[in-house]
């Protein structure tokens, strides 16, 4: 019994640490956005690169969003985020780059790309169960 007592304790104090940490990263995120946003209005100009960033504060904040109504981190999120974060640092820095940095760079965003169609093959073809089971109790719902 007191090992059970303390593994509870310690699952329970992780999930308030993560918690903890998902709403400093959410709350980063909003003054990240904040600060973005106020530079533009400053600048008085928008460009592809601010759209870009501000994609990437939305893709954050959903990704933290899905995590506390889920508990579980789906692996693309982060890809997406690292695709979007490689076109902006291809955008913003095209004219610094020599031509094997850019295909580089181009190779890591189709390498990523195939790894999230490996990811979506892999969970559609072979799905947890938890989702096995979600599936056939919708199933049932909507027949009756």
């Amino acid at each position: 019994m007191p090992n059970q007592r303390a593994a509870r304790y310690s699952r329970q104090t992780l999930h308030f640490f993560e918690d903890v940490g998902l709403v400093v990263i959410a709350l980063a995120t909003i003054f990240a956005g904040y600060q973005e946003t106020m530079l533009m209005i400053d600048n008085a100009r928008v460009t592809l690169a601010d759209l870009l960033l501000m994609f990437l504060y939305l893709e954050i904040l959903t990704m933290v969003g899905l995590y506390f109504e889920s508990g579980k981190l789906p692996v693309r999120f982060p890809l997406y985020i690292a695709m979007v974060a490689m076109a902006r640092y291809v955008i913003v820095d095209i004219k610094e780059m020599d031509n094997i940095r850019l295909l580089g760079v181009s190779a890591s965003i189709v390498l990523v790309a195939l790894a999230v169609l490996v990811i979506r093959y892999g969970h559609v073809r072979y799905p947890y169960l938890e989702d096995m089971e979600k599936s056939a109790s919708k199933d049932t719902s909507l027949r009756n």
